[in-house]
């Protein structure tokens, strides 16, 4: 089935489960409505961009987070894409994209692609691209989006045929427009090894919207519009866009809240917000959110882990499962958050179709509040002696200032009735990526920004046994379903089994999510099209004044 159209393979990923638009139930809208503002267009001008969000690299290979990712969106083209305002997935560089047989998926480049350097952009730098990314495989990157991926070949210039493990794909076309899909030049990024930011920037091997002119990592990227692009998005509305990276959200507040620049996204604190609400000289604007917020257990190293002196499974489940029956997610949304965030009790936010509350009815009350009764028979039950002594890590400068607040709330909560005693630290963004995956942190926070909207990029990133997170969960079960709901055409049945895969998960308790957010930018009084929708992409070509 063809992609040529709006409304070609997507039938297949998002009619399917039953969902247009996938807006998330119970996040807002923006005051100036549809999750953006008056439009695009205007008398574009140069735009300044603040954020706290931190870049772990421009190699998409070796990141796999939002700061990151918000980069790349700009600079790299992809094959498939959703146009603003959309969560439609559309062709971008590619002319059409469909599947030709039920495990292979052919793509036809557009003719006369090149790169901002001056080079064309072939099929062999789209199967250079993917090639690289599946045999760097790193940690810290998006490569476990390419497990159904087998092979890529190149017949001819504009011909990419990517071979599927297990056919009639559900997902694949959102993947090509994720964080595993960025087209990279491959005259300027090493086949085996990281390429440098430096060399990426300085090699000009970018084809998306725009070009980065000037580049000093986390303090400021200066963009031009690409005058070569060829792909789905319109033509950029402004002149160019520099982006300001600050250290902490109360400087990025008061930039905005004084004119010193015209857009502040991520991450400004629910009072920031709040206060900044006041102000006759911005907007605030929210849109439908995919964020959701989750510790996770790391099955080696927590306490009863499989690598510890002590080591039982059946004690490591209960600690888990008590520290889930003594959390109160809406506390901690009201008070830290502001109602910013709302209580999570599944794996998959509120509003995706399959989403499931198995957390609310397995642990606490029943009805989403803690229940320090049930914590303490869980773990009188297992046999575990307390207080439990649980390392538990977060990270001050990722995910917002909040932060702090967030798990000091988490603490409390946990040490409610002596049933844990709970050792608080914290890292910086950089060194937190690589011991996470090194097994440093028996528990700690993560944050999910999704790739697409759908209920699987909440499951198989996380859950598949070779799996993003790296923490030693395998339950083959859950495997197996995962893998067959990503290629069963039939909606209930792939409904009911998302369903089944939440309830496997919840009893085993990998990760414990809590909250569940929106996208929120505030924007100047004078900004135009800004654009918070259900692909979840923050695009700066929209952006005029």
């Amino acid at each position: 089935m063809s992609l040529h159209s709006t409304r070609g393979r997507l039938g297949l990923v998002i009619g399917a489960l039953g969902a247009s638009a996938l807006v998330l139930s119970g996040c807002a809208t923006s005051s100036t409505g549809g999750g953006g503002d008056e439009g695009s267009g205007g008398g574009g001008g140069e735009i300044i961009v603040g954020t706290t969000d931190k870049i772990t690299s421009l190699d998409p290979a070796f990141s796999y987070d939002n700061g990151s990712f918000a980069v790349m969106n700009q600079i790299y083209p992809f094959l498939m894409n959703s146009d603003y305002g959309s969560a439609e997935i559309e062709p971008d560089i590619a002319e059409s994209a469909e599947f030709t047989s039920p495990t292979e998926f052919t793509v036809k480049l557009k003719s006369g692609l090149t790169f901002a350097n001056g080079n064309e952009l072939t099929s062999s730098d789209v199967k250079f691209s993917f090639d690289r990314m599946v045999a760097i495989n790193d940690p810290n990157g998006p490569a476990s989006l390419l497990g159904n991926l087998a092979s890529v070949e190149a017949p001819d210039d504009t011909t990419v045929v990517f071979t599927l493990k297990n056919g009639n794909d559900q997902i694949w076309p959102q993947i090509l427009s994720s964080p595993a899909g960025p087209i990279v030049d491959e005259d300027v990024f090493s086949a085996d090894a990281l390429t440098e930011d430096s060399a990426i920037v300085d090699g000009k091997a970018f084809a998306g919207q725009y070009e980065i002119t000037n580049y000093k990592v986390n303090e400021l990227i200066a963009y031009k519009p690409f005058a070569d692009y060829q792909g789905l998005l319109p033509e950029a509305a402004n002149d160019g866009v520099t982006v300001k990276y600050y250290a902490d959200a109360s400087n990025l507040k008061l930039a905005i809240g004084n004119g010193d620049i015209d857009v502040a996204f991520r991450s400004l604190s629910a009072t920031d917000i709040d206060d900044l609400a006041g102000n006759d000289k911005v907007k605030v604007v929210d849109g439908p959110g995919g964020e959701i917020r989750y510790i996770v257990f790391n099955f080696n190293t927590m306490p009863y882990g499989a690598t510890t002196p002590e080591a039982d499974a059946a004690k490591a489940q209960a600690v888990r499962q008590a520290a889930a029956a003594l959390l109160d997610r809406e506390a901690i949304a009201k008070d830290v958050y502001k109602d910013t965030f709302s209580p999570l009790y599944s794996f998959v936010p509120e509003g995706l179709p399959g989403a499931t509350e198995p957390l609310k009815e397995l642990y606490g009350d029943g009805n989403g509040g803690p229940s320090l009764e049930q914590a303490t028979k869980l773990l009188a039950d297992a046999g575990v002696t307390t207080p439990v002594s649980l390392s538990l890590q977060y990270n001050g400068d990722h995910y917002g200032p909040s932060s702090g607040d967030e798990y000091a709330a988490v603490k409390a909560q946990l040490e409610e009735g002596g049933l844990f005693s709970v050792d608080l630290q914290q890292t910086e963004w950089v060194q937190y990526s690589d011991d996470r995956v090194a097994d440093v942190y028996p528990a700690y926070q993560l944050g999910w920004f999704p790739d697409y909207s759908d209920a699987d990029n909440y499951l198989s990133p996380f859950f598949l046994t070779e799996n993003f997170l790296s923490n030693h969960y395998s339950n083959q079960e859950v495997n197996d379903l995962i893998v067959a709901s990503q290629t069963e055409g039939d909606a209930d049945k792939r409904l009911e089994m998302i369903g089944q895969i939440q309830d496997l998960v919840a009893n085993d308790l990998s990760t414990l999510p809590f909250l569940q957010g929106k996208q929120v930018a505030v924007v100047g009084a004078d900004v135009q099209g800004t654009t918070l929708d259900a692909s979840f992409k923050f695009r700066y070509a929209p952006l005029s004044k």
